[in-house]
């Protein structure tokens, strides 16, 4: 197993621990988060640690796709994991946050709706031999949504104290972002999907 497998791995771990810390009913075993005061707004700290987690684990969304270009070091198994690992951090903050009213229900609904039909055109794109590469409006919406998140999850400070919603606009914008990679995708691919003929 090579470094940006285990880094994939590292970021599984990661949204595990984050998705316990966030759901677990830890005041059945008597623990109890501090709520704390932050310059006029009021942060639960295991809202502070998820974020924090989050953080560590889209960074390494990064690095070992850059470690596995770099070392030639791409593998099927790397690429499976990855796709695994991404859909789980982003898609499971946002399901907890919406539950927990940050962000409205329709945002990760959206979100795994788009994913789910872009899994199903490179699906059927690799059935006829077609590997399909990641886009610019894909990796937009990626890099805006794990920072809107990452900030939803601090509570949208510093900006929060200005009254400047840069979460909610980075959200709302990966959110469109995430329809209109769809698209592209679709347009990309339709020849494989419809099942046309690549003309001469």
């Amino acid at each position: 197993m090579n470094t940006p497998t285990k880094l994939t791995f590292f970021r599984i771990i990661l949204t595990i621990i984050m998705i316990i810390i966030l759901i677990f009913p830890f005041y059945f075993v008597g623990i109890s988060f501090p709520q704390y005061e932050v310059m006029g707004i009021y942060v639960r700290l295991e809202h502070i640690i998820a974020g924090i987690i989050f953080i560590v684990a889209s960074l390494t969304d990064f690095l070992d796709g850059y470690l596995a270009r770099k070392n030639n070091q791409v593998t099927d198994l790397g690429k499976m994991l990855d796709a695994i690992a991404d859909k789980a951090l982003v898609n499971s903050a946002l399901i907890i946050l919406a539950y927990k009213g940050f962000i409205p229900v329709a945002i990760p609904v959206i979100i795994i709706f788009r994913d789910t039909i872009v899994d199903a055109i490179k699906m059927q794109a690799s059935s006829k031999g077609r590997v399909v590469a990641a886009i610019k409006s894909g990796k937009i919406k990626t890099a805006s949504m794990m920072v809107g998140v990452a900030l939803v999850f601090f509570y949208n400070l510093p900006f929060e104290i200005w009254n400047i919603r840069v979460a909610d606009f980075l959200i709302y914008f990966a959110t469109i972002m995430s329809v209109v990679s769809m698209i592209e995708y679709f347009n990309l691919n339709k020849k494989f999907i419809l099942g046309k003929k690549e003309e001469n």
